[in-house]
C-alpha cells in the first residue's frame, strides 16, 4: 500500500522574494513544493508550483502550533511540516531558501545496502570521508575537531534501514562559526557510495538538504525557544537515539545542492552557538536514559525534552510548544485515519 502514491513534499521558510534555490525545487517533477512566510516576507510574495502560506493563511490552518509559535522564527517552519502530513506527505525534504540544488539532487531509497560506520561510538567527523580539509559540521563538539577518526576503516557493507538521508552542500557548508571566524574557506566535497551511521554512531544533521520518511514524521519537531544556530542541531541530537531504538539510521549522500549562504554576522551567529557548544556532548547522554522502546515515538520524544527541562537545556515554554506539536500531528492522524 505505501508503494502505491508516494508523494514528496519539500518545505522551506522564507522572508525574500522567490530565490534561485525557491524557483528550482518549484520546477522539481514528482515533488511538491511548500514555502512558509513570516512577517518579514513580502507582502506579494508569488511563485509559481509552489503552495505559498502566508501569515495569514497560518492563521486559518486550524492548527494549534499557529497560535504559539513566535514570529520571525525560523520554528514557523513546521507548519509547513504540518501541511504536508495534512496532505499525506510520504517524505518530507527540509532545505532553505539558499540551497540551490544540483542536476544530481536525489536521496538514495531508504532500504538496502550501504557502507556502514560499524566500529566505534559516539560523535564522529562525517566530512572527513568526502574531504581532506580541515572542516566540521556544525554540532561536532569542539574538543573533537582536531581528532582523525580514520572512519574508512570502520565501514562495511550492511544492510540498511534508514530513517533520515542528509545531503552534503558544496562551496558553503554547514558548520560553526568557529570555522567561519578562523578560517571561512569554500568547500567542495569529493562523491562517495552513500554512508549510513551505524547505532551509536552520532552525527549533527541539519534541516539545509535532508529526507525524513513518514515513520519519523514526529521527530521533525525544531526547538523553538533555544538559540536559532541551535534549534536544528538540537532536533538531531535528541531523534537520533529515538531513531535507534526503532531500528533506523542517519545516512549521507554526496553534496546535491551548492549553497549560496544568506548574509549572516559570524560573531551573532558564534553567540548563538554558546549553548550547542555548551550541551551537545551531554544531551544525546540525557536523551538515551530517558527513553525506552517499550513506550512510543510521541513519548519518547516529550520524555527527551522533559529530561533537557530538567538539566536547563530547554525551558518549560519548550514543552508547551513541544505538546502543542504532538496534538496537532494525533489531530492530522486521526484525520486521515478517517479518510482512509
Amino acid at each position: 500500500m505505501e508503494n502505491r502514491i508516494m508523494i514528496k513534499y519539500i518545505v522551506i521558510t522564507s522572508i525574500f522574494d522567490p530565490t534561485e534555490a525557491v524557483v528550482a525545487f518549484s520546477k522539481m517533477k514528482d515533488y511538491r513544493l511548500i514555502v512558509v512566510g513570516d512577517r518579514k516576507s513580502p507582502e506579494d510574495w508569488n511563485c509559481k508550483n509552489v503552495d505559498y502560506i502566508s501569515v495569514l493563511q497560518q492563521e486559518k490552518l486550524h492548527f494549534k502550533l499557529a497560535t504559539v509559535l513566535p514570529y520571525n522564527h525560523y520554528c514557523r517552519k513546521m507548519l509547513g511540516y504540518l501541511k504536508a502530513m495534512q496532505n499525506g506527505a510520504n517524505y518530507i525534504i527540509d532545505t532553505d531558501d539558499d540551497n540551490i540544488p544540483k542536476i544530481n539532487w536525489r536521496f538514495p531509497k531508504f532500504e538496502g545496502k550501504y557502507d556502514c560506520i560499524t566500529k566505534g561510538e559516539g560523535f564522529v567527523n562525517i566530512y572527513q570521508l568526502y574531504t581532506k580539509q580541515k572542516i566540521w559540521p556544525r554540532g561536532l563538539p569542539l574538543k573533537l575537531i582536531n581528532t582523525q577518526f580514520e572512519l574508512e576503516k570502520k565501514i562495511e557493507i550492511k544492510e540498511c534501514k534508514v530513517g533520515i538521508w542528509q545531503g552534503l552542500a558544496d562551496e558553503d557548508p554547514d558548520v560553526d562559526a568557529i570555522y567561519r571566524l578562523t578560517n571561512d574557506k569554500a568547500c567542495y566535497f569529493e562523491e562517495r557510495e552513500p554512508v549510513v551511521c551505524g547505532q551509536s554512531i552520532i552525527s549533527p544533521f541539519n534541516t539545509q538538504n535532508t529526507i525524513i520518511r513518514k515513520e519519523l514524521f514526529v521527530l521533525m519537531y525544531l526547538p523553538t525557544y533555544v538559540t536559532f544556530r541551535f534549534t536544528d542541531i538540537l532536533r538531531g541530537l535528541v531523534a537520533q537515539p529515538i531513531m535507534w531504538l526503532y531500528g533506523y539510521q542517519l545516512g549521507f549522500v554526496n553534496a546535491t545542492v551548492v549553497q549560496k549562504r544568506n548574509p549572516h554576522d559570524y560573531m551573532k551567529d558564534f553567540i548563538s552557538e554558546i549553548p550547542m557548544y555548551e550541551y551537545c556532548d551531554n544531551v544525546v547522554k540525557l536523551v538515551t536514559n530517558s527513553i525506552s522502546k517499550s513506550e512510543s515515538i510521541e513519548t519518547n520524544l516529550y520524555n527527551a525534552y522533559n529530561a533537557l527541562l530538567k538539566e536547563g537545556i530547554v525551558c518549560e515554554l519548550e514543552l508547551k510548544v513541544l505538546a502543542t506539536w504532538l496534538m496537532d500531528i494525533k489531530s492530522i492522524s486521526d484525520a486521515n485515519d478517517g479518510v482512509n
